[in-house]
């Protein structure tokens, strides 16, 4: 598969396919290089990696992307024009477009830019090296700040003064621990360390959601748990989220990854490293504003997981039930949350838990409003509050309904 991968790669790479090529047709119509692929797509591009998202840069101007454009069946939403950025969508996919900049002020959180035409200014107003190197339509590379080099070593450079490029956006002190991570460059050099060190309170000026935006980003990576492995990352990464008390449980997450093919998400992620007895995980919710969604996934947790603390039946006596209410992933999860609260992780008696949790079969509820309505009972919230006690009853007695039990408690209501 990895030599077919390969293969498809090399005959038909991501630059040549049909929607970039149109979006290319429009923008080099001189034959020069108007318009040239950058970022995080010629990064994965160059490693052989999935390429997700797609970012070009051109020396055209918003308003001069919007008129060449609007002349195709391309459409134009105008999602960052401010900042010199427009999104095409072509067949339901999207393309980030920026015009060349260079910046003019910066306060750390905001940038100030001018548009250029001039491809290295816009490469020296970049992060790092490796986030400056072009690919254009035909595959040739234009790489100014030598970021090709870097990223064969994987290594994460800023490019020009680390001191200077962090103080003109504080969260590329995040996005250096996410490259760092990513590509296992776990030994910063000095310069950049000290640099790090010295504007790490600057975090503090960025609004919530764009720390929270990149630490999902963080934690969403493959090896995120390779974090432990770096004094450094990991000294940085406690002191910018205090509120990850836990994050030394992640040592056995790459045990877990092939348990039963199941998906350990960012909300399993983030529940690991917060949840305890106390109320830390709605500190942490509340001070990110996080998604209802994600709010909810983590109090459910923090809930099964006070459930097991108290209830050494959780995973036997009261197992069908705990499935019943709660589905079978997330009480396979609640278990391994739990497991890496312990020093020792038993792998084979989790996936014993694991099998016993997947034969378990729950039946269906038999008793419905209709049921009850032709026992003489009137609809409306009557007969939800009898469903409700029934359906305990049924839980309760493993499942089972006694006919003779049941008709004795309709009576009786």
């Amino acid at each position: 598969m990895f030599l077919i991968d390969n293969i498809k790669r090399a005959l038909f790479p991501f630059y040549k396919s049909e929607k970039i090529k149109k979006i290319f047709d429009v923008l080099n119509q001189n034959g020069q290089n108007n318009a040239m692929l950058v970022g995080g797509c010629v990064r994965k591009y160059i490693l052989k990696q999935k390429i997700d998202e797609i970012d070009i840069a051109t020396i055209f101007t918003p308003d001069e992307l919007i008129e060449k454009f609007s002349k195709t069946n391309i459409k134009i939403k105008k999602t960052g024009i401010e900042h010199g950025t427009i999104t095409l969508i072509l067949e339901n996919e999207s393309f980030e477009i920026t015009t060349l900049r260079e910046d003019i002020s910066t306060d750390g959180r905001h940038a100030k830019v001018s548009f250029t035409k001039d491809w290295k200014k816009d490469s020296d107003r970049r992060d790092f090296t490796i986030n400056a190197i072009y690919l254009d339509s035909k595959g040739k590379i234009l790489d100014p700040q030598m970021g090709l080099k870097d990223l064969k070593n994987k290594k994460v450079n800023f490019i020009g003064n680390p001191d200077l490029r962090i103080k003109e956006d504080y969260l590329r002190i995040l996005r250096y621990l996410r490259f760092s991570l990513e590509y296992e460059n776990f030994e910063p050099n000095d310069t950049n360390l000290k640099a790090i060190k010295l504007n790490l309170n600057g975090i503090t000026k960025l609004s919530k959601e764009r720390i929270y935006n990149e630490l999902k980003k963080i934690i969403k990576l493959e090896n995120f748990q390779n974090i432990l492995r770096s004094s450094f990352l990991l000294h940085i990464f406690k002191l910018i989220f205090p509120e990850f008390k836990y994050i030394d449980r992640l040592k056995n997450l790459s045990n877990f990854k092939n348990i039963n093919n199941i998906e350990l998400d960012e909300n399993f992620i983030l529940s690991t490293m917060l949840i305890d007895l106390s109320d830390n995980h709605e500190y942490f919710s509340h001070k990110y504003n996080i998604s209802n969604e994600t709010k909810n996934c983590i109090n459910l947790y923090s809930k099964l997981f006070a459930n097991i603390a108290s209830n050494k039946n959780f995973f036997t006596k009261d197992l069908n039930k705990n499935i019943f209410y709660f589905g079978k992933r997330k009480i396979k999860l609640i278990l391994l949350i739990f497991s890496m609260t312990k020093e020792k992780v038993s792998l084979p008696k989790i996936k014993k838990t694991f099998k016993k949790i997947d034969s378990v079969s729950i039946p269906k509820f038999p008793i419905t409003g209709d049921y009850l309505i032709k026992k003489g009972f009137k609809s409306g919230k009557k007969v939800g509050e009898l469903l409700k006690k029934i359906e305990e009853q049924w839980i309760d007695n493993n499942f089972e309904l006694d006919d003779g039990k049941l008709n004795d408690f309709l009576k009786k209501n």
